[in-house]
């Protein structure tokens, strides 16, 4: 009986709280409610959009590694080897399987871009020259797979049968990338059309620049691109074994297809003479480390952004309970419990963070997160997207309510905890 009256008080507490909460909010001030719910806003796009930013920062880098570099499932040489053996053999089992929409093959080697083979040089003059990987690609599977041609800055793509011509990456080129410091070189002074000589150990070959390349991806922007035939001919190549393999999936096997695909060609044997990663496997490491530091330095302005809303929402009840201390003396005298005067503040407290936050997701995902998707924030290294996660934003929304009930709370109990004809009478 006594757990039935007191369940009974506990129902009536907070319908009478109810009442009293929708009442102060219905005759308050429109324009002070509308600043609360404006401080709301702007705290829950700070918890978020700060934090999505940093790591949307990273996670442009992540998505451009997957779709201009690695592909969904890459395929190296083995440490201790000089190609990836059987290659023949990966290639036919890959394009076999349904998950698979396209595939590319490199030939890779070690060697320099000399601009300045034609002269002779100064003693103390630097040679326009900078060591470089140079890639050898078939031009149209290459574009299937990371749509490089999309990223030629300057000049033309590279054409089937054009034995002569090579694609530079722009981290290569000072006009593109104007860093001198020891240790790191770019070519200078180096124009489309401009004949340059490739060396991969003690093969040469002249060349001339079709293009620049500028994906935002390293694997690509330190290359230089040539024909696979050619490249082959400057490694020396006996084999038809290739060096990289990068395997596409169809579209509806994004999620699954590359683990998918690894399994069978390990199940295959392939992985004696090759390495054989999906895309976040052959993730580098340095992208996770940034993207971790990111999403804490993000929290981290996302939590003093959380403290100023406390803050501010901890005056705002405390000023507007003390202005109506009289009513809340008034409201003891006559029998309203306590408990149901704190109750109506955080019921306020609560109007204001949802609501503020309701607004905040409107403006999040049906503006902020699609715009910044079709027009990425230009950084030097990626294009920068808003990353935001729904699951990962609602626990910011919990938390924005959670903190916002507590500086509710707070200067209500102190306030209503003042003894009642000290309150009636304003002392």
């Amino acid at each position: 009986m006594a757990l039935k009256i007191k369940a009974l008080g506990n129902k009536n507490a907070w319908r009478v709280g109810f009442f009293l909460s929708y009442r102060q909010i219905k005759r308050a001030n429109v324009w002070t409610t509308a600043l609360i719910i404006a401080v709301m806003t702007l705290t829950f796009l700070n918890l978020v959009v700060v934090t999505g930013v940093l790591v949307g920062l990273i996670q442009s880098s992540v998505e451009a590694q997957r779709e201009r570099g690695t592909s969904d499932v890459v395929i190296n040489k083995l440490d201790q080897k000089t190609e990836i053996e059987n290659t023949n053999d990966i290639v036919n089992v890959a394009k076999s399987l349904p998950q698979v929409q396209a595939l590319s093959m490199h030939y890779v080697g070690s060697g320099t871009l000399n601009a300045d083979y034609r002269r002779k040089l100064r003693e103390d003059e630097k040679p326009n020259k900078v060591p470089s990987t140079i890639g050898g690609i078939d031009p149209a599977s290459e574009d299937g797979i990371t749509h490089l041609s999309n990223y030629v800055i300057e000049g033309n793509y590279l054409q089937e049968g054009d034995t002569e011509g090579v694609l530079v990456g722009a981290n290569l080129v000072y006009k593109y990338t104007p860093i001198e410091v020891t240790g790191f070189s770019t070519l200078k002074n180096v124009e489309i059309g401009q004949k340059v000589k490739i060396t991969v150990g003690k093969n040469s070959k002249e060349v001339i620049i079709r293009g620049f390349v500028k994906s935002k991806v390293d694997n690509n922007d330190f290359r230089i691109f040539m024909l696979n035939s050619e490249v082959r001919k400057l490694i020396g190549r006996q084999s038809a074994n290739v060096d990289e393999i990068s395997i596409k999936m169809k579209p509806e096997y994004k999620e699954d297809g590359p683990l998918e695909v690894k399994r069978i060609l390990l199940n295959n044997g392939f992985d004696e003479g090759a390495k054989i990663q999906t895309w976040q496997e052959a993730e580098p490491k340095f992208l996770l480390d940034i993207a971790a530091t990111f999403g804490m330095l993000g929290n981290l302005i996302g939590s003093i952004g959380l403290v100023v809303a406390s803050i501010t929402i901890f005056i705002v009840i405390f000023v507007n309970a003390l202005t109506r201390r009289k009513f809340i003396g008034i409201l003891k005298g006559i029998g309203v419990h306590p408990k149901s005067i704190e109750i109506s503040y955080i019921i306020q407290s609560i109007f204001y963070a949802v609501v503020g936050s309701a607004i905040g997701l409107v403006i999040l995902y049906g503006f902020l997160v699609p715009f910044i998707y079709a027009h990425p924030i230009n950084f030097p290294f990626s294009d920068g997207i808003l990353y935001a996660p729904l699951n990962g934003t609602m626990i910011r929304v919990f938390a924005l309510i959670i903190t916002t009930v507590i500086a509710g709370f707070i200067p209500a109990r102190m306030i209503v905890k003042k003894n009642t004809l000290d309150a009636i009478l304003g002392r």
